[in-house]
């Protein structure tokens, strides 16, 4: 039997083709009420696949598509997102998209009541790391920033950062979490084992992964997708690069500059040249560790991260190991 190859459950491509065809619905709907904490007669029992292009009132106005777009038994609107790049505009996009998915997607007519609007959600899953808090999934509404008053459930923006994933024993996991663990796909064998009888819809869709992957056509086009996300992912770094490089060329000629200054007004060249070199360590120290926490926001692997910073193994992992991950 052909080997599968190791695959990424995050890649857009193959995220569309798991979660948003028919006849694997049920994987949808689960993954949606373990999202949302929805059990009982809370929970979601249905849903219908939409067109997921939504067209602009006017020819100026922007276009969009939706990842996976559906509509619950209970006529409230959803979008499932798997958002691959950092454009550093999550919250504005993912605010945009709701909202052309309330206004528009069996939106109100002419004459009809405001009650008759529907909730709309949007789960956002993210290959990077977004929000500041530390917690992997974040929920977001209308709120009186007083009273904490909840103004309307009909908004609800949902946030799952990949990259804040801890490995735990699957037992210990709820059900949000299983879900990460398996967009994570950091679980060995038996571990991926374990996870699919605790949730029997993720063994579907690994099962639904496999097949997409061994299919050559369409695991060519994985590979176009992953090479385009790479691409974009070294660009970003590269630039983030030059912008710290930049940033130590610019404290180096300031701290110079204030070292001749007190220098000249002290009088004291030996304090001063040992000051200037202890200031510019430091400043290259804070800066390694500010581009080191960028990297590990966005998820990018310890091998690769070492060899950017110049960081020894060991304290790059004692590093990533206290420091919370940053926006």
């Amino acid at each position: 039997m052909k080997k599968i190859p190791p695959y990424d459950p995050t890649n857009d491509l193959l995220f569309k083709f798991v979660f948003g065809r028919e006849e694997r619905k049920h994987i949808t709907l689960t993954c949606i009420n373990d999202m949302l904490g929805r059990t009982g007669k809370n929970a979601f029992v249905d849903l219908s696949f939409r067109n997921t292009e939504f067209v602009p009132a006017k020819a100026d106005d922007k276009q969009g598509r939706l990842d996976v777009f559906a509509v619950l038994n209970d006529k409230t609107r959803i979008d499932l997102e798997m958002q691959v790049f950092n454009h550093m505009n999550m919250d504005r996009r993912s605010l945009f998209y709701w909202a052309q998915m309330y206004l528009h997607f069996e939106g109100l007519k002419s004459g009809d009541n405001y009650l008759r609007m529907k909730p709309a959600i949007a789960i956002n899953i993210l290959r990077y790391s977004f929000l500041p808090q530390p917690e992997p999934f974040s929920r977001y509404g209308l709120y009186n920033p007083e009273t904490k008053h909840k103004l309307t459930d009909d908004l609800e923006m949902d946030f799952l950062e990949i990259p804040k994933y801890r490995n735990k024993p699957i037992k210990e996991m709820n059900r949000m979490e299983r879900w990460l663990a398996y967009f994570a796909n950091k679980l060995d064998a038996t571990e991926k084992e374990e996870l699919a009888m605790a949730t029997p819809e993720i063994g579907d869709a690994i099962e639904a992964s496999n097949a997409f992957i061994m299919d050559e056509t369409a695991y060519r086009q994985y590979l176009q997708r992953e090479s385009a996300i790479w691409d974009y992912n070294t660009d970003l770094l590269a630039n983030r690069q030059l912008a710290h490089e930049k940033g130590l060329a610019e404290g180096r000629a300031e701290g110079r500059a204030e070292g001749r200054a007190e220098g000249r007004a002290e009088g004291r060249a030996e304090g001063r040249e040992e000051g200037r070199e202890e200031g510019r360590e430091e400043g290259r120290e804070e800066r390694t560790k500010e581009m080191v926490r960028d990297m590990l926001g966005d998820g990018m692997s310890l091998e690769k991260i070492a060899k950017f910073s110049k960081w020894p193994m060991e304290k790059l992992q004692a590093f990533a190991a206290k420091e919370p991950l940053k926006k």
